[in-house]
């Protein structure tokens, strides 16, 4: 069985791996920023659930960000 959250930790490096190639000041800032505007929030929703049950494949980047990310309201 595929993990499902795989193609979320694919999707979120990928902004990460970006924001490597820019200035390290505003690296977890541009990932949240991009994350913000981009995703819905129940992709945001996974995410912050991904990161509580360890963040398993996660850029450290995208860990950093993540107190950037807006939590989505509770469903």
């Amino acid at each position: 069985m595929s993990d499902p959250n795989a193609k979320l930790v694919y999707m979120a490096n990928q902004i990460a791996t970006f924001f490597l190639t820019q200035p390290a000041a505003g690296a977890a800032e541009g990932v949240a920023t991009h994350i913000n505007k981009y995703w819905e929030p129940r992709m945001r929703r996974k995410l912050f659930e991904h990161i509580a049950h360890g963040g398993e494949g996660l850029n450290p980047l995208v860990l950093e960000a993540a107190e950037k990310i807006r939590r989505p309201e509770a469903v």
